[in-house]
């Protein structure tokens, strides 16, 4: 009788430390892709701001300081638009690695119920006869 409960606790908590991994492995993938996409959104802007700024220092009448208006403002809208983008790519990332995770407790708890079911299935056919 313990050996059994022994077998039984051993394969449930195997089952919990492989899916345990499992989610931690889909998380942190997001979490890389997540992290990946703001780094190269932070790196597109810091170029297009560090062009502006060295546009800015090359201005040197009223003419050079209106186109430098203008760009600035152009610049300030592709930023803006830049991370719109960028929020609606970490936001189907992060959409995507919760159904994931969402599918792996679910296949978790059929697996429990599954473990549960058939125990009490043999138990029951073992009384009928």
């Amino acid at each position: 009788m313990t050996q059994q409960l022994n077998n039984q606790l051993f394969a449930y908590t195997k089952q919990f430390t492989d899916s345990a991994f499992k989610a931690q492995s889909l998380a942190l993938k997001g979490l890389e892709t997540v992290a990946e996409l703001q780094l190269k959104a932070l790196e597109e802007q810091s170029k297009a701001s560090a062009e502006f700024v060295a546009e800015a220092l090359e201005a040197r009448d009223i003419n050079g300081l209106r186109s430098l208006w203008e760009k600035g403002a152009s610049l300030s809208r592709d930023n803006a638009e830049r991370a719109v983008a960028v929020s609606q790519e970490v936001l189907a990332v992060t959409q995507k690695t919760a159904e994931s995770l969402n599918a792996l407790v679910q296949e978790q708890r059929q697996a429990a119920n599954d473990a549960v079911a058939a125990p009490v299935a043999a138990a029951k056919k073992a009384a009928a006869k």
